[in-house]
């Protein structure tokens, strides 16, 4: 039965599509069969794990306007162990084309279900807002994975996305739940980083990652090279930190089976 983590924060730049990149692929180096959904319309997942976005015609756009079936749509990546549904530009469009459409919040979800037992994990990386494609990956997750960006404002915004996620627990997807929070660009250098930590175990009662992404400029140059940090450079501080991620979700989803 494959776990699917909806990647989530509706403010942008706090590392979300570098965590589903990189998780995605220590996941898959570990021997987990991963499946990775880009919900983004700016396709950067998509291009980061080697792919080229804008030669995709099956992506998450043309199914969700079910003119694609996921098994249609669904692509191999040069990663083993990884395959990839794809979003480019085209995504954008989406919101005003399901307007009126009858139960749109569970389509992902429900294309998902006939394939989801073909893989350990599908990772669902959403856009960096509250809209209707972070709602239907919502709809289509066992759990919410936030990375926060270890800054001033880290916890702005954050109570709103809880609230969200509470309220698609209460009236779409009764199972969903709180995968937890992990740190991202984390810089050891400073005081700030490490009182941006504290602040959130403080405030949250959520489950916190041990494991914290440092700032690293490789883990920063590898999308441009359309390849996850472990492939791009496999003894850099950004890669260890992934792989280690990537061990306490597995150990993470074992205790909840």
């Amino acid at each position: 039965m494959g776990r699917t983590i909806a990647i989530a924060n509706q403010k942008g730049g706090v590392g979300k599509t570098t965590t589903t990149i990189n998780l995605s692929a220590c996941l898959a180096e570990l021997g987990k069969k991963v499946l990775v959904i880009d919900s983004d319309p700016q396709g950067n997942t998509t291009s980061g794990l080697g792919v080229d976005k804008n030669s995709q015609e099956r992506t998450v756009y043309e199914l969700l306007l079910r003119e694609n079936t996921i098994e249609e749509s669904i692509i191999k990546t040069p990663i083993d162990n990884l395959e990839l549904l794809a979003s480019n530009i085209n995504l954008s469009g989406a919101e005003i084309e399901l307007i009126g459409v009858d139960k749109k919040e569970y389509i992902l979800r429900d294309e998902l279900k006939r394939v989801k037992d073909n893989y350990d994990f599908v990772l669902i990386d959403c856009p960096p807002s509250l809209s209707m494609l972070t709602i239907n990956a919502m709809c289509a997750a066992d759990t919410v994975l936030v990375p926060i960006q270890c800054e001033y404002y880290a916890l702005e915004g954050l109570s709103q996305l809880i609230h969200t996620i509470n309220l698609v627990k209460k009236r779409l997807n009764p199972g969903l739940e709180m995968e937890g929070v992990v740190f991202t660009m984390y810089d050891a250098r400073t005081n700030l980083s490490l009182q941006v930590v504290e602040n959130v175990k403080y405030t949250l009662k959520q489950t916190i990652y041990k494991t914290i992404i440092p700032r690293n400029v490789r883990l920063a140059e590898a999308p441009s090279h359309g390849l996850p940090i472990n492939l791009y450079d496999t003894k850099s501080a950004g890669a260890e930190s992934y792989r280690l991620l990537a061990e306490e979700v597995i150990e993470h989803s074992n205790l909840e089976e």
